[in-house]
């Protein structure tokens, strides 16, 4: 596999790692009045995350290469920023997971077009249903906020 792939792949992994702590982080810490709403929202959300953590890291596996696995790893590379632990206001924590959806989508726009590049069709398949859910969670969001 090329090696601008398998670092694209690993960031994008930690991406998917980070944001799926920061998801929980949001889960837990969010209030206002559509917080039951939204609390349930970002839990599929992070049940999403996690699937397509598995799924890179796997993919990297079957390709003889070793995926980024540590939380020391992932902060190190990831494009995902941590976020302090603390009450946010439903509109809020839904517009930080949309700033997130749409840096994690626009690098799976990058790997898929790196693994078009290189016949990966395996890697093709995977993003192209990461991207489908990015883009439908991100219309989701962007029509909450209205």
């Amino acid at each position: 596999m090329n090696k601008v792939l398998v670092s694209k792949l690993n960031v994008y992994l930690a991406n998917l790692g980070v944001l799926y702590i920061k998801l929980h982080n949001l889960h837990w810490n969010v209030t206002g009045i559509n917080f039951k709403a939204i609390h349930e929202y970002l839990e599929v959300l992070y049940d999403g995350v996690s699937a397509s953590l598995d799924e890179v890291a796997e993919i990297l596996k079957m390709n003889d290469e070793v995926p980024a696995a540590s939380l020391k790893e992932y902060l190190e590379i990831t494009s995902i920023c941590e976020l302090e632990s603390k009450e946010l206001m439903g509109k809020e924590a839904l517009k930080i997971v949309l700033d997130d959806f749409s840096k994690i989508k626009d690098l799976a726009v990058e790997i898929r077009t790196l693994a078009d590049e290189n016949d990966e069709y395996k890697i093709i398949n995977m993003i192209e249903d990461d991207l489908n859910n990015f883009s439908k969670s991100i219309w989701f969001i962007k029509a909450m906020l209205k």
